[in-house]
């Protein structure tokens, strides 16, 4: 009988099973054993049986050793010279098979970006002449809804007309009072009320990030004297802080009611004179805009002169285009009211918003309008679908910016 070894994976002892089978019985039984049919029963019971069966259990485990490393990395480095050779001997094969595939992703690459070029490419189309018209047509209603919106304020945050402050005002401790807003006030008309010349100054005071927010029934604080509040710095010195902000050391310890000039970290001062910066005041006063497409696109056509891709004449780009694939989302640039959404043949479908403080701004050439007329959009609020209707030629958003009734590259205002 051979008992055959064999490793297994398993650490438990697998139990099998064999019948061992005994000495085959003497002549003289087989003799019996073939007369069987001719011998009575008795005779049977005296004989052996042929196959007795006695069963005995083995427990057969798995063939182990102790780890040796020198074999560990004899084998390794056997297998790792295999795979070399073999690579070697099929250099040729794998090298052309890795160039098809460099080759076959870039062509990949290319075509989907030569597809997204070609899908947003503006190219020739007839101009008529009824295209002028609307033009003017419309560019005559975007200067109707700027002229609405008288403006007050400068760049810097000067009130037009007010009165400069002599510094002598800067004597003695700023004082505070509380004004509720009213329908209709604008941030100038409220400075220009209580004799302040800068808008920086309700801004810093009353922590103002967007004054289009501003709401009737808001309290407000008024100071009694132009300036912005500063909050102290760890490292910050009185000397640095007045150098900084070209104030009279004086007059700062004389508005903020200081017997030192010892300053802590925390400590809010009233900085007399002094205004916000230009980036800063531009936020709180809504002059940033945001790009309004959020998904991949390209700039295609800058505002200012240029040839006409349609009637490849010299002709002014009243916006920007941002070509991209149709139903693109468009958003609002800047919080505002949609003044009005329509159709024509030159900006196909559009929505012009107006955001106050002298600004609208208009999208064309959309594919579907979201917003409605009257509607009151956040900045970032969908108002419309990537198009090329009215005078286009491929997908794209022609955006517009007017300033108190005069259009301002957009490039100037986005952020």
């Amino acid at each position: 009988m051979e008992i055959i070894s064999f490793v297994q994976d398993k650490p438990a002892a697998r139990k099998i099973t064999i019948p061992l089978f005994s000495k085959r019985e003497s002549s003289i039984d087989s003799a019996y054993f073939g007369m069987k049919p001719f011998m009575g029963a008795n005779t049977f019971s005296k004989r052996r049986e042929f196959f007795p069966t006695e069963l005995k259990t083995f427990a057969i485990k798995p063939v182990t050793g102790p780890f040796n490393p020198r074999i560990f990395l004899m084998e390794t480095g056997r297998a790792v010279s295999e795979f070399v050779s073999l690579v070697f001997e099929n250099s040729a094969k794998i090298s052309f098979f890795v160039l098809s595939l460099i080759i076959f992703v870039m062509m990949m690459i290319g075509g989907y970006q030569a597809y997204n070029y070609f899908n947003n490419f503006t190219g020739p189309l007839p101009i008529q002449a009824s295209d002028e018209i609307s033009l003017e047509k419309l560019d005559q209603l975007m200067n109707d809804f700027a002229l609405e919106v008288a403006a007050d304020v400068d760049e810097s945050g000067k009130i037009e007309g007010a009165a400069i402050p002599l510094r002598s005002k800067y004597s003695s401790p700023v004082s505070y009072q509380t004004y509720k807003v009213q329908s209709g006030d604008t941030i100038g008309g409220i400075a220009r009320k209580f004799k302040l010349s800068n808008v920086s100054t309700l801004i810093s005071v009353n922590d103002i990030s967007n004054v289009r927010q501003l709401c009737a029934g808001q309290k407000l604080k008024i100071p009694s004297i132009d300036g912005i509040i500063y909050t102290v710095k760890s490292g910050d010195s009185i000397n640095g802080i007045v150098e900084k902000n070209n104030i009279s050391l004086k007059q700062l310890l004389d508005v903020n009611d200081l017997e030192s000039e010892v300053l802590t970290a925390g400590q809010q001062l009233f900085l007399p004179g002094a205004s916000l910066d230009q980036k800063t005041l531009k936020t709180a006063m809504g002059d940033r805009f945001i790009i309004p497409i959020s998904a991949r696109f390209r700039w295609s056509s800058p505002f200012g002169w240029r040839e006409d891709p349609i009637a490849h004449v010299k002709s002014f780009h009243t916006g920007t285009d941002l070509a991209c694939p149709t139903g693109t989302p468009i958003l609002a640039s800047m919080s505002g009211k949609v003044i009005t959404t329509g159709i024509n043949r030159v900006y196909g479908n559009y929505v012009i918003i107006d955001h106050g403080n002298g600004y609208q701004t208009l999208y064309a050439h959309m594919s579907k309008i979201i917003a409605s007329k009257g509607q009151w959009v956040s900045q970032g609020t969908r108002i419309g679908l990537v198009g090329s209707t009215g005078y286009s030629t491929g997908p794209h958003l022609h955006f517009t910016v007017y300033k108190n009734g005069k259009m301002v590259n957009p490039m100037l205002v986005l952020k």
